[in-house]
């Protein structure tokens, strides 16, 4: 059996690119309020890595936040083009989430759940095949 491909991708300029060399543990959409902002108006999909598996070239900047939780979260971004690549809470150090859309090729982490459907607009797309859940799904580790 082979193994998969790595998954590859960047931010929109080039200045930070990312390899990551295991499968996603988890790929969610996201419409929390603070995902809307972060796509600007849609959800975000996010896919949750082991930190370890996660090689990052480039210099990211970095916006702390305060996650609906309670958890501190690292938001990381390109200092460069601006573009939203990674977050990491304070309390689970050992993922990465990294924004499907960065990805060099966004089939390789397809989301199997919606999270948050509740807060999304009335006008958002949102894949009917996919569960949905009103709130957050269960921590991943």
């Amino acid at each position: 059996m082979s193994e998969a491909a790595p998954i590859t991708g960047g931010c929109l300029c080039g200045a930070v690119r990312y390899a990551i060399a295991a499968p996603p543990l988890a790929v969610r959409t996201s419409w929390r309020r603070y995902c809307q902002y972060i796509a600007s108006g849609s959800g975000t999909v996010n896919a949750t890595f082991l930190a370890e598996a996660v090689t990052i070239e480039g210099a990211t900047s970095d916006f702390r936040s305060i996650a609906d939780s309670g958890a501190v979260m690292h938001r990381r971004f390109c200092p460069a083009c601006g573009a939203h690549l990674f977050s990491t809470a304070e309390a689970r150090p050992r993922v990465i989430v990294v924004r499907a859309g960065a990805m060099d090729d966004p089939e390789q982490a397809p989301p199997t759940v919606t999270i948050w459907a509740g807060r999304a607009p009335s006008w958002a797309c949102i894949d009917e095949d996919a569960p949905k859940v009103d709130g957050p799904s269960p921590p991943i580790a």
